[in-house]
């Protein structure tokens, strides 16, 4: 499997994250791929999802599917 080409992705952060800057998870979507990144290291590692996969993991998320308790 080839990895997909990234570049110039427009990422986005949660309007939940907290104010004190680069302090959360952004997420960037292409037709074919869904990504997430460290807002702190902009530069460094990613998960790449493909399809539908992570539209998935975050309705899932929205639906409370992950919460504890």
């Amino acid at each position: 499997m080839s990895a997909p080409d990234l570049a110039g992705l427009a990422w986005r952060k949660s309007s939940r994250s907290n104010g004190n800057g680069n302090v959360c998870v952004e997420i960037a979507r292409t037709p074919a791929h869904g990504a997430v990144r460290d807002s702190k290291n902009p530069a460094g590692p990613m998960l790449v999802f493909a399809g539908g996969t992570l539209t998935s993991f975050l309705d899932a998320a929205k639906q409370g599917a992950f919460d504890r308790g």
